[in-house]
Parts: C-alpha cells; structure tokens; sequence
C-alpha cells in the first residue's frame, strides 16, 4: 500500500448517529413489531435514497402517502421529524477523525445526504467543517454505491485512490470503493476503526 495522504469519511452511522427510530418509536408505544414494519416496508431504504438523490422531501411524502394512504399521517411527519432522528455524534469516531487532522491528512466526506437536511446537520456539528470537500448525494444527484459518485469524488478532491481511505459502514459502498482502486474500511465501532488506521501507520499507539 503506498503511504496514505487522505481519509474520506462517510457520515450517517460512522459520525453521525442518525435513525428514523429515534423519532418514529414515540409513535409505536408498546409496538416494537409495527415500528419495525413500518420502517422496513413504509419509510424504506430505497425511499430514503430518492431523497438522498435529490427528489424534494415534499414531493417523495406525498408520493409515499398516495401508495401508503393509511400511515400518510407517519409518512407525513418526516420532514419536520428528521432533526430529532438525528440523535448526535458519534463521539469515538470524531476524536479519529480529530487525530487524523491534527496529523495533517487532507479529510474528505462523501455521504448519502439529502440536499435538505445536510444544512441541518452542518448547524449542529462544527467537525463537519473540518473536511477539505463534501461530496453530498443530494447535490450531485448520484448515491453510493453507484461508482460514477466515487470517480466524482476522486476527480473533485483531486485525490490519488492509492493513497486515500474511504471509511462506510455499509458493505455494498466499501466494495463500489474498491472496485475504483480506494482503500476502503468498513465500519464497525470506533475502536475497530481506530484499530484498523493504526495498522495503517495513519494513528499513533
């Protein structure tokens, strides 16, 4: 492996601690099984990633709403219910990504995120203003793991694959990342992360 210079971080799940449960599950009291319906058939994946894409947040609810008429009620609290779905940082994660910057790596970001809610979770966490580049979804309509958002990357951070990290926490995105030549971690926890960057040479003991 040729001597690392950046480090690009995905963020939902490896800095940010986000999950529509954190908002939805007041709605199910007592109901652990419909909340998880709900989230694995109603306010899916796949539906989470138009947004992510670019479609309005307005638009994909009352598209939803028309497929789902009986939890058009749930499906129509989203927007204004994604803040408390982001419950805060993930603390072991950000002190990496803090020691990785004091060691001078050029940090970069390439996430899912939703043109609409992006702004939302830069107010909030001050570290997201240390990466040199995002490279957010929703403004570039492209989501992981579809390669032609990691050659964007890779062209607009001006980055050589060889030498950067790419760090997710879902197995599809670290496979899309090494097909483009980057090196890539899959998350787990801060300490396997931590872990993983000091066998790099990227952290100290």
């Amino acid at each position: 492996m040729e001597n690392i210079a950046a480090v690009i971080f995905d963020l939902g799940k490896v800095l940010l601690d986000w999950n529509p449960a954190y908002f939805y599950a007041a709605h199910f009291p007592d109901d652990s099984a419909g909340l998880e319906r709900f989230l694995t058939a109603i306010v899916t994946p796949a539906w989470i990633a138009e947004m992510d894409a670019g479609k309005p947040a307005s638009t994909a609810m009352a598209e939803l709403s028309a497929r789902h008429p009986d939890h058009a009620h749930l499906i129509g609290l989203w927007q204004t219910g994604w803040p408390h779905m982001l419950r805060g940082e993930i603390g072991g994660t950000v002190d990496v990504l803090a020691e990785l910057r004091a060691r001078g790596l050029r940090l970069y970001s390439l996430t899912n995120f939703s043109v609409e809610t992006y702004p939302v979770a830069c107010a909030r966490f001050p570290f997201l203003d240390w990466f040199e580049h995002a490279v957010v979804s929703g403004e570039v309509g492209l989501v992981k793991p579809d390669r032609r958002i990691f050659e964007l990357a890779i062209a607009r951070c001006r980055i050589e694959p060889g030498r950067s990290v790419f760090i997710d926490d879902m197995p599809a995105n670290v496979a899309a990342a090494k097909a483009c030549g980057l090196n890539a971690l899959q998350f787990t926890t801060p300490s396997a992360l931590r872990a993983s960057l000091r066998e790099l040479g990227l952290l100290g003991g």
